[in-house]
């Protein structure tokens, strides 16, 4: 059985980057894989407490932009990682195996906590641990992850090896990294350097999915571009940081590649190519930012989905972690 876990932090606005960098993989996902764990990792956004005045909010804002994506509660196992408490105690029981130098070689944790290492908290030493224990729970086959990730995809695998050796039981598969998509990293609309994000003082960095037609005609107008024409191949593009994401957002709406993206605009300006971005935005994001908002004012309906999935996912985990708890000689539950 193909089983996938996809974990995406509530990170408040969804913008473009969230959308096409992940959640539009997992639509994709859902019609090839036998079963689809969608979870929004409230528990990992906690690293960042002080930074989570509305984690609540943003918890059900991650499952509606899933769901207004095209992501079907009938077909996948919609729910928020803290109503699955079985996440944590498979978390400690890695958090007793894994050796400290993994840890330590972890680039995400060396970046972020960077000169501050002494003051960072513990949670963010040990995120890659609950991070393996969310998709190893489930028996996972596949987990989506950004390039940035992969080399949490790798602990995984080697905490899965681990606690087999350990107890000699083969109870952990070992789960396969998916990275798909033209567009898994889209940049800032005002610096082709910077990936997009929530974090950027400027909201004309980046494209929100509840933007509604006029921001989003004012944002790609305002996008930085440079004074040249558009060249008619891709390769043209690759010291245009800028134009290079542009027609990358353009290719992964459209279907198309870059080159040919490049063929059809070659040798004219950004304004011609910026209408007919802003035109495929305004198709393609409008709806969805849309279905956002009803589902939003929906509450209920949308709580509903939560707890079904959060009921499908723990009986799932239940039946994974009974074996768990026998292997490491835990007394039964009376």
């Amino acid at each position: 059985m193909k089983r996938v876990f996809s974990g995406y932090r509530p990170t408040g606005d969804v913008h473009l980057g969230n959308y096409l960098g992940a959640i539009r993989n997992c639509v994709f996902l859902q019609k090839e894989m036998d079963e689809n764990l969608i979870c929004v990792v409230d528990l990992h956004a906690m690293t960042t407490l002080s930074d989570n005045k509305n984690l609540a909010s943003d918890t059900l804002m991650m499952a509606a932009a899933f769901i207004a994506s095209g992501i079907d509660p009938n077909r996948s196992i919609i729910f928020a990682q803290s109503h699955v408490p079985l996440h944590l105690e498979l978390s400690w029981i890695f958090s007793c195996l894994t050796p400290l130098g993994w840890l330590n070689r972890m680039t995400q944790f060396k970046e972020k906590a960077d000169k501050n290492r002494e003051n960072s908290c513990l949670g963010l030493l040990a995120y890659p641990v609950l991070m393996a224990a969310d998709v190893l729970l489930y028996k996972a086959t596949h987990v989506p992850v950004g390039e940035d990730q992969k080399q949490h995809v790798e602990l995984m695998r080697d905490l899965a090896g681990l606690f087999n050796r350990t107890f000699s039981k083969d109870l952990f598969s070992l789960p396969e990294p998916v990275i798909t998509g033209p567009a898994t990293r889209i940049m800032s609309l005002r610096d082709g350097a910077s990936k997009m994000s929530k974090s950027d003082i400027s909201d004309y960095s980046r494209i929100n999915l509840m933007d509604d037609a006029d921001t989003l005609a004012i944002k790609i107008r305002k996008a930085k571009t440079d004074t040249d024409p558009l060249p008619d191949t891709a390769k043209g593009l690759e010291t245009r940081p800028e134009a290079r994401n542009l027609v990358s957002i353009y290719a992964a709406l459209s279907g198309q590649t870059a080159d040919q993206i490049c063929q059809k605009f070659a040798g004219n300006n950004f304004s011609t190519f910026k209408e007919d971005i802003t035109n495929l935005l305004i198709e393609h994001i409008l709806p969805i930012g849309q279905e956002i908002q009803r589902l939003l004012k929906e509450g209920k309906h949308l709580e509903s989905i939560l707890k079904t999935g959060a009921e499908r996912a723990n009986l799932l985990a239940n039946k994974h972690m009974n074996d768990v708890r026998e292997a490491v000689g835990l007394l039964k539950a009376l």
